[in-house]
């Protein structure tokens, strides 16, 4: 079957080629080490991809199924994943600064010394996920469900926490530490 991966703001072509799933060609587009930058995969079928190191700066992955990717050191710079579902995803070291994680699903995925400065994780659910050394300093954390996550040395300088679930602070460590608990 022929995929067509477009430009979400210009609708040009990144990437096109056969492929038994667009899962298949995403991933022969990272090894190929093409910049998946503005790519528009709204909806996109994409569980289990591997695709670590992939450049997906400012990418439109709203709705997409992204349950086990691998991530890992992924450039997610200002993309739009909003209701995603990254369930058990591999995102350790990912650069997801000023992404939207609106809602997304991150229940047992690993975010271990990801950078998630200024990321809009309002509402998302982060039960279970690894956020070990992690940057959330300015991030939007309103309504997000932290419970039993492992938040050891995480970063929360001026994130917004009201209404979070599951998110113990550490006092005797300052303001921007968080204790597991």
């Amino acid at each position: 079957m022929w995929f067509d991966i477009v430009n979400r703001f210009t609708y040009e072509h990144i990437y096109a080629g056969e492929a038994e799933n667009i899962r298949q060609l995403i991933e022969r587009a990272v090894r190929d080490g093409v910049s998946l930058a503005e790519a528009n995969l709204m909806n996109a079928e994409l569980a289990g991809v591997k695709a670590a190191y992939a450049k997906l700066e400012r990418a439109y992955l709203f709705g997409a199924n992204l349950a086990g990717a691998d991530l890992s050191r992924a450039t997610l710079r200002d993309a739009k994943i909003a209701k995603a579902n990254l369930k058990g995803a591999n995102l350790y070291g990912a650069n997801l600064q000023s992404a939207n994680l609106n809602r997304s699903v991150l229940v047992e995925a690993n975010l271990t010394r990801a950078d998630l400065t200024k990321a809009d994780l309002i509402g998302a659910k982060l039960m279970n996920c690894r956020l070990v050394d992690s940057d959330l300093t300015g991030a939007f954390l309103t309504r997000a469900d932290f419970t039993d996550a492992d938040m050891t040395g995480a970063e929360l300088l001026r994130a917004e926490k009201h209404l979070v679930r599951g998110l113990s602070i550490a006092i005797e460590a300052g303001p921007w530490s968080v204790a597991q608990g």
